[in-house]
């Protein structure tokens, strides 16, 4: 477990609503047991592979959050002086209606073990929603019940990590938002820490299949005659490329998937288009992360829906499936197979 060196605490509310704004004047005082409650609490949400970095539009010197990070990374000391300026920024950028108050969390960390190296680390964390828990007593042979009103320990609402690398272009950060995620509520990421994508295999691999799937999904139409079965073929075979590859090259996806010229043509000219009107920078060639696959694999749909009858769930060879009109005029899929269960 990473080791905690100082944490700060403070209250926070929406300053719209003029809900409390609580600074702490001392630094929080926790046994080791707590040290490591906490530890669990704040760092267990952070799983992705997704990585951000700071920045701003004139001068990176400038990003409020950023300051305050690298001045505690220079002065440990300085993390409650600080925290309060964090918590001010945070106040400030929390005027929105659908913006909830809570505790805000600041702690340094040392000896962070991230990918197999030790880091130091900065953590910001807000909690926003309260739990009913009981607490059961025995008393004189029997049992009192009360409710009490906490944070649940396995949900962290809010959060990031300053990682201590890469300073000049932002540093390393990772970011948990588990509530507010409407486009005018993004006042964590955006307007507080104000960051932007790093990007890294992870970002590619992710943003490479989100633009295979909306070419599949939107573009085909418009200019080839394939029925839903055949997009769900050209999906399926977007993903198998990526689970059965450890290295992107764009080359081999286009003929191993889309196969035909003209099809691969479309695609060249969707990917270009893309990629300008998005103001993307999508590489040809990169290492694929195997949890991109898996997190973008599950919103590639696989099912083809008949009517209100069935469902086909298509996961392999498309010559499997035909489709036809018969003497009657209604549409049917024949379907092969060799083993039932």
């Amino acid at each position: 477990m990473s080791n905690i060196q100082s944490i700060a605490l403070h209250k926070v509310g929406n300053k719209s609503s003029d809900e409390p704004f609580v600074l702490s004047k001392t630094l929080l005082s926790c046994d080791e047991e707590m040290r490591e409650v906490l530890s669990a609490y704040f760092l267990n949400a952070f799983t992705s592979e997704e990585y951000y970095r700071f920045y701003h539009d004139n001068n990176l010197a400038m990003n409020e959050v950023y300051a305050y990070a690298k001045a505690i990374f220079e002065h440990p000391e300085s993390l409650l002086e600080q925290s309060v300026h964090i918590a001010r920024h945070l106040h400030n950028h929390s005027a929105h209606p659908k913006v909830k108050g809570g505790e805000l969390y600041v702690a340094h960390f040392t000896d962070y073990i991230h990918q197999g190296e030790k880091l130091e680390a900065i953590g910001i964390f807000k909690s926003e929603n309260k739990d009913t828990f009981l607490q059961v007593k025995l008393k004189d042979d029997s049992f009192d019940v009360h409710t009490l009103e906490g944070i649940n320990l396995q949900k962290l609402d809010k959060g990031c990590l300053i990682f201590n690398t890469q300073q000049e272009s932002g540093y390393m950060l990772s970011i948990v938002d588990n509530t507010n995620r409407s486009v005018e509520a993004q006042y964590w990421k955006d307007d507080f820490l104000k960051v932007m994508i790093l990007n890294n295999n992870y970002h590619q691999t992710n943003l490479f299949l989100g633009i295979a799937k909306q070419f599949v999904t939107q573009q085909l139409d418009e200019e080839f005659e394939l029925n839903k079965a055949d997009k769900i073929d050209l999906l399926n075979r977007s993903v198998n490329y990526f689970k059965s590859n450890n290295q992107f090259e764009i080359e081999s996806f286009e003929s191993e998937v889309f196969q035909h010229p003209n099809i691969i043509e479309s695609f060249r000219q969707f990917d270009q288009t893309y990629r300008a009107e998005h103001d993307v920078d999508v590489l040809d060639s990169f290492v694929i992360s195997e949890q991109a696959v898996k997190k973008q694999a599950r919103v590639f749909k696989s099912v083809l829906k008949l009517d209100k009858n069935f469902h086909i769930y298509i996961h392999g060879d498309r010559e499997l499936i035909e489709q036809g009109t018969d003497e009657h005029g209604r549409k049917y899929y024949k379907i092969y197979y060799q083993n039932e269960s």
